[in-house]
Order: C-alpha cells, then structure tokens, then sequence
C-alpha cells in the first residue's frame, strides 16, 4: 500500500524536475540573446528585466528605422529634390555608447566639425563617424561615450546645443 501511494508522488517530482529543468534551459536562450549588462551573475528576475528592456530599445530602433526609410523613400518626391525638407538630429542612448544621427540636406550649412566639438566640449570621446549620401540627403552617424562614466553627458542640453547649431 505505501508502494501504490509513493508512485503518483514521484511522478510528480519527476514532472516538477521536468518542469525545472525546461525552464532553465529557456532562461539560458534568453541570457544568450539579450546582451547583458556585465556584473555578477544576474537572478531571474533581472534577466527578465534586462529582456524587457532590450525588446523596449529593439522597438524603438525600429520606429527609427521606419522614419529614416521613409524620409529616404520621400527624396525621391519634388520636396525632396529641392532640398526644403529640414535637418533631423537624432540622439539614442545604447548603454555605454550613445549614438547621434543628424540627416541634412546637400545645401545645408554646418560643419561636421563643429558637431564634434560640441560633442568634445560636453565630455564626450567620439568612438566611430560615418556617412552616406542618399539623393539629396546626408546621414550622418555618431557613436561617442562619456570621458569620464561616473559624470556622463546630459543628453537634452547635448541635444538641444546640436539643435542650435544645426538650425
């Protein structure tokens, strides 16, 4: 009798082992593809916090993406064209490394610079610069980060000095 009562409780240890083990090896896929901010070995809850706030920024860079194809899409119009449309200054916080995107027109009349002397006046260490030429557009590309980590840049005044001088 003992016997016979035993058996359905050790199935149930054998699922809830099952159970366990199944969702480990989901939170290991999870920490392998989500970049995780280093430190000691981060709970569950952390990694699920660090998930969210992955798939918030993937979004986000998306809906950028979205807007830069379709100002790219728009050249091809007469508004385009004639270069009317205004510069867009974009700044992304990626971690570490912030990212600036300005796109100007062919016409426009700043200097890149500038922009980067802006950028080394509020402390920050320019990693990588690109462009592209697209119709008539310019993209540019920024990727900086803070001289010093512990003081950091503040983003809006940055913003709103590019803005000044870009407009």
């Amino acid at each position: 009798m003992p016997r016979g009562n035993n058996l359905p409780k050790l199935d149930r240890n054998a699922l809830e082992r099952n159970r366990r083990m199944y969702m480990k090896d989901l939170f290991s896929k999870l920490a392998y593809l989500i970049p995780i901010q280093p430190g000691p070995r981060s709970s569950l809850h952390a990694l699920l916090n660090q998930a969210i706030t992955y798939i918030k920024e993937l979004q986000e860079r998306i809906e950028m993406l979205k807007q830069r194809k379709q100002l790219l899409e728009g050249t091809d119009d007469t508004a385009g064209v004639s270069g009317s449309s205004s510069p867009v200054v974009s700044l992304r916080d990626l971690g570490f490394i912030l990212e600036l995107c300005l796109i100007s027109g062919l016409n426009e009349k700043f200097m890149l610079h500038e922009v980067i002397n802006v950028l080394l006046e509020e402390a920050a260490e320019v990693v990588d610069v690109s462009y592209s030429t697209v119709g008539h557009r310019i993209f540019y590309t920024i990727y900086f980060r803070a001289v010093c980590t512990r003081i950091g840049i503040e983003n809006s005044r940055l913003h709103e000095r590019l803005k000044e001088l870009i407009f």
